[in-house]
């Protein structure tokens, strides 16, 4: 759009984009119409399709990445005076899961070089209290789970992945979704793929996956669907659940979506090929590390700037010019309702430090080599 001289300004590019196209369009029209919104046929088929794409026996559709990380937890059976142990850098729901249960999340520190959830402070962590680990594929590269699981199996604790950012991802030839003892994802708009809300647990316990589905059916034991096949109109609730429910209309943009997921993820990894190359030749920005054993999935491409560059005059800089920077994250336990909660700034240096020199730059499938030159651009001029 013209400013006031008549110049164009290019379009704001924002630091993740959904794309929806006519086959999305023309699956949730033919939901809407076929008379089955929510707990219908789509749901089981988008089930069955995310399991078959990663691997995975059992896969239990709810309605965020929130809600899955919350099934989780119930499945695996956390409850009040448990610990689970959580890294630093990551949203806030991967934590507040536990707090759901009454259990207390236990934060862990990150490696400098990746941010994902530092091995040995885990293994520090660990009591006699500890219920659960929590791993975060943190941007897209699938967190140590060789480590994380030997040292869960020794002790008798469940693994939990939060897959939310790597989709798509492979540890070792592994897909994510495989990697834990359920392994849970978002759909969220910003995402590889988007139900526009929405999340998925997958696992191969199958008890475990038919006590999650109970869990986002208000803990009841069946379905409107399935009691109308069965021409049945009795249910039993057996347990307090939740109205977790991912609707048909969603699980039908799902579908729709997920046949492009390989594809997206491939475009999302020749960008950050081009952001690599380019920072490649600037000491005062640093990506970050990717382990030679896994396939990052990129739902995010951060860097990390040198310790003598105002992050934030920086942030301001891109904004200034149309770029969309973001920052994942702040130590969750900084945030004001876990100080309330007593938890305190020392406890994981390492994720406080890096916190403070890290950006979110754009990533999203549709952009461009010349979008990508037009960050990296803006970015020089701000770090110089």
């Amino acid at each position: 759009m013209p400013d006031r001289d008549g110049v164009i300004s290019p379009p704001f590019l924002p630091y993740g984009r959904q794309e929806i196209g006519d086959a999305d369009i023309k699956a949730v029209v033919e939901t809407l119409v076929s008379g089955w919104l929510t707990t219908g046929p789509r749901v089981a088929e988008f089930e069955q399709a995310f399991a078959k794409s990663c691997g995975a026996k059992e896969a239990v559709a709810v309605n965020s990445g929130t809600a899955a990380l919350h099934a989780a937890m119930r499945a695996i059976g956390v409850r009040t005076g448990d610990e689970v142990i959580v890294p630093a850098m990551t949203f806030a729901a991967s934590a507040n899961a536990a707090i759901y249960e009454g259990a207390s999340p236990v934060f862990a520190d990150v490696e400098e070089e990746t941010l994902l959830v530092d091995v040995a402070s885990v293994k520090r962590r660990i009591s006699p209290r500890t219920r659960a680990i929590v791993a975060v594929d943190y941007a897209g590269q699938p967190a140590d789970y060789d480590a994380l699981r030997q040292i869960a199996r020794s002790r008798g604790i469940r693994l939990i992945a939060d897959a939310c950012h790597a989709p798509g991802a492979t540890f070792d030839g592994r897909k994510t979704g495989t990697l834990a003892d359920i392994s849970c994802f978002s759909f969220h708009p910003v995402k590889h793929m988007t139900t526009c809300e929405g999340g998925m647990c997958t696992t191969d316990d199958s008890e475990m996956a038919a006590h999650m589905r109970r869990f986002r059916n208000h803990g009841i034991n069946s379905d409107h669907r399935s009691r109308e096949a069965a021409g049945q109109h009795a249910y039993d609730m057996a347990e307090l659940g939740y109205n977790y429910r991912l609707p048909d209309v969603q699980c039908a943009l799902g579908l729709a979506q997920l046949s492009r997921l390989p594809g997206w993820v491939a475009a999302r990894q020749k960008i950050a090929r081009f952001y690599d190359r380019a920072f490649a030749r600037l000491p005062q920005i640093a990506p970050l590390y990717n382990h030679p054993n896994r396939e990052n999935a990129y739902h995010l491409y951060v860097v990390r700037l040198a310790p003598s560059i105002d992050r934030d005059k920086v942030f301001a800089a891109l904004r200034a010019e149309g770029i969309g920077a973001n920052v994942h994250y702040a130590p969750v336990y900084m945030h004001s309702y876990y100080q309330q909660r007593g938890y305190q700034a020392g406890l994981c240096p390492v994720a406080e430090r890096v916190s403070k020199q890290i950006l979110t730059l754009p990533m999203f499938p549709s952009m461009t080599e010349e979008d990508v030159n037009r960050v990296v651009d803006a970015l020089t001029r701000a770090t110089a």
